[in-house]
């Protein structure tokens, strides 16, 4: 599997094998799971989607570190993408976070897709 590079591509991947909804379900699962109160709806367009992602997680390095980080645990983030990212500018940080969840909840989606 060939992670995609953008998040243009990504949504791109997932619309093209009809699995962007999935990709919300999944989401909203971990989100819910982490105890984050974030509920995408699953006809959320990409762009609101990107921008609802990127505000929650600036929100919570800024305010709840540790539900910041034990968000990136139940989803799965790799530490070492994480620990590569610049963190100087948080809103940039934010933004780059964002994208790893989406990458790996794509990845979960894809191979249970792929799999079952």
């Amino acid at each position: 599997m060939n992670l995609p590079t953008t998040f243009n591509d990504l949504i791109e991947e997932a619309n093209s094998l009809q699995l962007y909804k999935k990709l919300i379900k999944q989401l909203n699962k971990d989100f819910l799971f982490a105890n984050i109160d974030l509920d995408f709806e699953e006809e959320i367009l990409p762009t609101s989607l990107k921008l609802m992602l990127h505000e929650t997680v600036y929100r919570l390095i800024q305010e709840k570190f540790a539900e910041y980080l034990n968000l990136l645990y139940i989803i799965d983030v790799p530490e070492k993408q994480v620990k590569a990212l610049n963190g100087n500018d948080t809103v940039q940080l934010a933004e780059e976070v964002s994208f790893l969840i989406l990458k790996r909840e794509w990845q979960k989606v894809w191979f249970k897709n792929k799999y079952s």
